[in-house]
């Protein structure tokens, strides 16, 4: 009589990335901060926004952008990630996809303006992978450009364009944003040998 062995086997991919996706809209002060990665094994499922809220002087309006990274789409997060983060405002809260990862986005930038208080980069929409689109609260000036390629398998990375501190001069903080999308996810197979 043949007896039955059953065993779990999990089959694990490398975890590699790709390709980038970005805007044509982006911000033109400031410098590229280092691309950061969601961990191993994980891609973005949510955001949220350092902003300055409107004053009475030199706005900058968006400052910073973080992603939420989870394994598969779940809300068990696993880190988060931001690259360059400018010096002004507080943190939104976060906006999360109800199912799936974040895979688009449209940048909401003001355009420059001249001798007058310029902002760039003031919010951001994102789609997730089961089609609904989040927008960020953000500032209020400018306008939504077109929006970016599709991460098919989400995005895991991230890299901004920040202008650092003027002085006397006009602030502008976060001006551009690309991020980096998952070539391919950790994949757990249960099966029996």
């Amino acid at each position: 009589m043949l007896s039955l062995v059953i065993a779990s086997l999990v089959i694990q991919t490398t975890l590699t990335y790709g390709s980038t996706i970005s805007v044509t809209n982006g911000g033109y002060w400031g410098d590229w901060g280092y691309l950061q990665r969601c961990p191993s094994g994980t891609s973005a499922i949510g955001f949220s926004l350092k902003v300055e809220r409107e004053i009475d002087g030199d706005d900058t309006a968006l400052n910073g952008i973080k992603l939420y990274c989870a394994p598969n789409g779940r809300r068990f997060v696993k880190g988060t990630i931001t690259s360059t983060v400018g010096n002004w405002g507080d943190w939104t809260y976060v906006s999360w996809c109800p199912g799936g990862n974040l895979i688009s986005f449209a940048l909401k930038v003001e355009p420059t303006q001249g001798k007058g208080d310029d902002t760039a980069a003031n919010n951001i929409m994102m789609q997730c992978s089961d089609k609904n689109i989040l927008t960020g609260n953000g500032g209020r000036w400018g306008n939504y450009g077109g929006w970016s390629g599709v991460c098919s398998m989400g995005i895991c990375g991230i890299r901004t364009k920040v202008e650092g501190q003027q002085g006397r001069g006009d602030d502008t903080a976060l001006n551009d944003v690309k991020f980096e999308c998952c070539s391919t996810r950790n994949i757990s197979v249960m099966g029996f040998v």
